[in-house]
């Protein structure tokens, strides 16, 4: 594996994802942590997979972005919606599952379709979580 190009460092403080703190190391995120209502907890503060999501979501955006301007095609307008969902396991742990949502306007269907797949194949988030949970992408065109 090669050098890092980056490294993202933060801490996890208290309870962790039950009424924790987390942290980055240059502070400028800086948020409290709480257990999803629909998970049993009070809710009322973001979790860990609302952080996931919004990472994956903007590190995708990216990567669409880069595989348009590489192929010159001119996209007019974009979003990236990253659902997050936790499941239990039998064993009594948990897993996760995702579903990305690309939204874009200025291209076709089929245009957006190749987009989409060339972008999940050089997102890092995606990388990451390839082949070990399920994952499903598609592309709707804005018109």
């Amino acid at each position: 594996m090669s050098a890092p190009l980056y490294t993202g460092i933060a801490t996890s403080t208290g309870d962790g994802r039950a009424g924790g703190q987390a942290r980055t190391d240059d502070g400028l995120l800086d948020v409290r942590l709480a257990i999803p209502k629909e998970m049993g907890g009070p809710g009322g503060a973001t979790n860990p997979e609302q952080l996931f999501a919004a990472g994956w979501a903007s590190c995708f955006h990216s990567a669409l972005k880069a595989v348009a301007a590489q192929r010159k095609v001119q996209v007019s307008d974009s979003a990236v919606i990253a659902e997050v969902q936790v499941h239990a396991t039998p064993e009594g742990g948990f897993t996760l599952s995702a579903d990305l949502h690309v939204e874009l306007s200025g291209v076709d269907q089929a245009t957006a379709d190749d987009l989409v797949e060339a972008a999940h194949a050089i997102c890092p988030y995606s990388n990451a979580t390839r082949g070990n949970i399920p994952v499903t992408v598609d592309a709707t065109v804005a018109l």
